[in-house]
């Protein structure tokens, strides 16, 4: 194993990483190919002759009402799996795009003697419970750890897991960021306080608050330096010099991200502080050993969440500005994720 010391061997490693992600979230592929048939898409841009506008799509599907900011991000998914292809009509910048039919798709096609349609529909790929549309309820996989205890642990223990993996990639990229001004930091959703602890082992001026739900905050062990806090995130944050948030605001729709965030605001002091987001930032090329992995998550988010999603950049700054944060930073580092440091001034 001494290679991976190397430079070479680190970024081996990273790769590594991004591929393992694919890999244990693969069903994700057979999830949304099986949600494009049943709403029929390949057979809407068939009728077509040829093809179609995102309005003209989502005219095509029989629903009483179709959000295009959900039809869209499915479409950018199969597109990057080919399983669509998409162009502007005239080949210029701020053309609508249009999405076309590929050799993959055409094998969705109902009105077609061999088609695998069938298959796609009898896949039952989901690892967790979700509605009988496609999507989940209000509440998402958090109720159901709330309600069962078995699946509480195993879910607490999958966030410690990654929590540790993003802080191993994050302290020594963001030394800085845990500078002597802030003597109290808290960690609003921060699971059983693995990245607290992770943290105030390499910054131990800080004193650590751990806020998240009761059920999670029960069996949470004890960690130097770190208060583990009940209580929710949408009612009242403990005051603190900066608020710290990993994998958090993706899993909500903006206008619950923007109330959080002004939570977040009201906890820090009248003057100074700051917020540190650890969030994907989707690029608008897929670009990056972990572009495909960030769309992954944004389908995980699509199907699994009250309207949560992964961001691009110019999304991320929008939603800060509305939270109050109208300044930000972002810095990258050798994994999935990203910083977002922002300030309310």
């Amino acid at each position: 194993m001494e290679e991976y010391y190397s430079v070479e061997g680190e970024e081996e490693l990273v790769i590594g990483q991004a591929e393992v992600w694919q890999l244990m979230h693969g069903y994700v592929d057979s999830m949304v190919i099986k949600r494009a048939v049943e709403l029929g898409i390949p057979d809407i841009i068939h009728r077509n002759g040829g093809p179609i506008s995102l309005s003209q799509l989502a005219s095509g599907i029989d629903a009483p009402r179709v959000d295009s900011a959900y039809l869209v991000r499915i479409m950018r998914y199969l597109v990057r799996r080919q399983v669509f292809n998409e162009h502007n009509q005239h080949g210029k910048i701020g053309e609508e795009t249009l999405y076309g039919l590929t050799r993959k798709s055409r094998w969705l096609l109902t009105d077609l003697d061999t088609n695998l349609n069938p298959m796609v529909l009898l896949q039952r790929p989901s690892p967790l419970p979700s509605s009988p549309g496609g999507f989940v309820k209000e509440g998402g996989p958090w109720d159901f750890a709330s309600q069962n205890p078995q699946l509480n642990n195993v879910y607490n223990h999958a966030m410690s897991c990654t929590a540790k993996l993003f802080m191993k990639a994050l302290l020594p990229q963001y030394r800085d960021g845990f500078s002597e001004s802030i003597k109290t930091l808290v960690d609003v959703g921060g699971g059983t306080g693995t990245a607290l602890a992770e943290i105030v082992k390499v910054h131990p001026h800080i004193n650590g608050i751990n806020l998240d739900l009761p059920h999670v905050v029960a069996t949470a062990p004890d960690h130097a330096g770190v208060k583990h806090v009940e209580g929710d995130m949408f009612e009242d944050i403990p005051k603190a010099d900066a608020v710290l948030m990993q994998r958090v605001l993706h899993s909500w729709g903006d206008d619950y991200c923007v109330k959080i965030l002004r939570n977040c605001r009201k906890a820090m002091p009248e003057k100074g502080g700051k917020l540190i987001l650890v969030e994907i930032v989707l690029k608008d090329d897929g670009s990056g050993s972990f572009g495909d992995v960030g769309l992954i998550f944004d389908m995980l988010m699509l199907f699994y969440t009250l309207n949560g999603r992964e961001r691009t950049e110019a999304e991320w700054k929008a939603v800060l500005e509305k939270g109050g944060f109208p300044r930000y930073k972002i810095i990258e580092i050798p994994a999935l994720v990203s910083v977002i440091e922002a300030y309310p001034e």
